[in-house]
């Protein structure tokens, strides 16, 4: 196994941005990803590494944006090394498997979440009210498959927490068309990929994605249906007892939530054991999702 890489410099190339786990380049005509094997939770980036994290995140990424390009273009370009720019050559080992070289767009500042299920943040909102995204349900239960998918847009932080807001309100952040165009992509997206999914023993609870334009065309852009975007449930398991176990960052969330820190000051290492497994959880859904 190759060393796990927490940060990254590519010589005489320019940074455009670090994310909690993505390392971003600027290839004047495009930008090049790079998935780190950094792991964020509450807002924070964990000081402990999962290895081979930004390999899975990477590669389900580049499965997702192929099989979905009917649906909405994207700006997946290629992973393929040999295809890209002569002044990268010399990082192959580095870049090989954990990197993307994309269209550059205008980022769209909203997170646009989909929930099949209630769980998280929508778990926590219809505690309080009984609504989610401000339509009431009646007699949910944590993990409660929702009658139909609901889109639930949030403002994007890049420093602090995402705000949940209503459809509504992300109309007066884009354009109504816009809105639109981006939620019923949304929605369809996620049917596909859920039905995808349940066939190979997953269940997509929820999942978020980005998108920008180029010109003034909207493209999905960022990541897709990985197990940093998304919440991946057993499908075994919640069938039989109705069991959330999570292939998926879930996993760490709870671990952090059974600690005593105060998710107010720097997180705490994580120990061996929730490294390996939360490595496997990521495995497992890599290996489910792209089996042919």
């Amino acid at each position: 196994m190759n060393n796990p890489i927490g940060s990254l410099e590519l010589p005489g190339v320019k940074k455009f941005k670090s994310g909690k786990v993505r390392e971003v380049f600027d290839l004047k005509e495009n930008f090049l990803i790079v998935a780190t094997d950094r792991i964020s939770a509450f807002d924070y980036v964990l000081p402990t590494l999962i290895p081979g994290k930004g390999e899975v995140l990477n590669k389900i990424s580049v499965f997702w944006f192929k099989k979905t390009k009917s649906i909405i273009e994207n700006h997946f370009i290629t992973d393929n090394i040999k295809e890209y720019p002569e002044n990268l050559k010399e990082s192959k080992e580095i870049l090989n498997g954990r990197s993307m070289l994309v269209k550059k767009a205008r980022p769209i500042e909203i997170e646009c979440v989909v929930r099949g299920y209630i769980m998280g943040s929508a778990w926590e909102d219809y505690k309080k009210t009984g609504e989610v995204a401000g339509i009431k349900f009646k007699n949910l239960q944590k993990g409660d498959r929702l009658p139909e998918p609901v889109f639930t847009p949030a403002t994007k932080s890049h420093t602090g927490h995402d705000e949940n807001i209503s459809f509504e309100q992300m109309k007066g952040i884009v354009h109504d068309r816009d809105a639109e165009f981006i939620r019923q992509k949304s929605i369809e997206l996620y049917n596909f990929a859920h039905n995808y999914a349940l066939e190979r023993g997953i269940i997509l609870a929820d999942t978020k994605f980005e998108f920008g334009k180029i010109d003034n065309k909207i493209i999905l852009i960022d990541e897709i249906f990985t197990p940093d975007s998304s919440r991946f449930l057993d499908r075994t398991q919640y069938e039989k007892e109705k069991k959330l176990v999570s292939f998926d960052k879930q996993f760490v969330r709870d671990y952090l939530l059974s600690t005593d820190w105060d998710r107010n000051s720097p997180p705490p290492e994580l120990p061996r054991e929730i490294v390996e497994k939360t490595r496997a959880r990521y495995h497992e859904a890599l290996e489910r999702l792209t089996r042919p």
